[in-house]
């Protein structure tokens, strides 16, 4: 099976979210199978930062949904996208 590479973008709750905690529960909150390569910050608007991890997946049916279920999951989560996704 090959894997995938998944950029995700993650809305916080509220621009008082400690981002640092955030990516901490969002690592912990992966389903097997699934690995976080690194997070990046996006300044989206009015002091508001969305989270943008790169997300490692296997290429089975259903790709990322496992992952977008886990994160929208966690309580300091407003909305997960998915931003690109690519091969490896």
């Amino acid at each position: 099976m090959g894997k995938v590479a998944a950029k995700l973008k993650l809305m916080p709750a509220s621009p008082e979210v400690d981002l640092d905690a955030l990516e901490t529960e969002l690592t912990e909150a992966l389903p097997d199978g699934a690995e976080v390569k690194g997070f990046e910050r996006e300044d989206v608007a009015f002091g508001l930062v969305a989270l943008v991890p790169t997300v490692i997946v296997g290429d089975a049916a259903g790709g990322t949904e496992a992952v977008e279920t886990a994160f929208a999951a966690v309580d300091a989560v407003e909305s997960v996208s998915v931003d690109t996704v690519g091969r490896i």
